[in-house]
């Protein structure tokens, strides 16, 4: 099953990076999808917060980042996501 993780990530913390491995054991993909709010100042760029997730999670397979903007549960049903993993 594929999970979903939403969230700006505006920066990245441990929690984060721990909830997304934790998840991992239960999961056999989990998306740490980069939300996009237009109404949002974010501290980094969405490539830099991009990076940085990618960078944190070099050492999980079960573990993808994407940028995305409108609705999750569209995103959702496009890509096959059955579970949404929240803090």
């Amino acid at each position: 099953m594929k999970a979903i993780y939403p969230g700006s990530f505006d920066p990245v913390t441990n929690e984060h990076i721990e909830i997304v491995n934790r998840a991992s054991d239960f999961f056999d993909e989990i998306l740490v999808a980069v939300m996009v709010n237009s109404k949002k100042k974010y501290l980094f760029s969405l490539e830099e917060c991009s990076w940085l997730l990618k960078m944190s999670f070099k050492g999980n397979p079960k573990a993808k980042v994407a940028m995305f903007e409108g609705l999750l549960v569209e995103y959702m049903k496009e890509h096959e996501y059955k579970a949404i993993k929240r803090g």
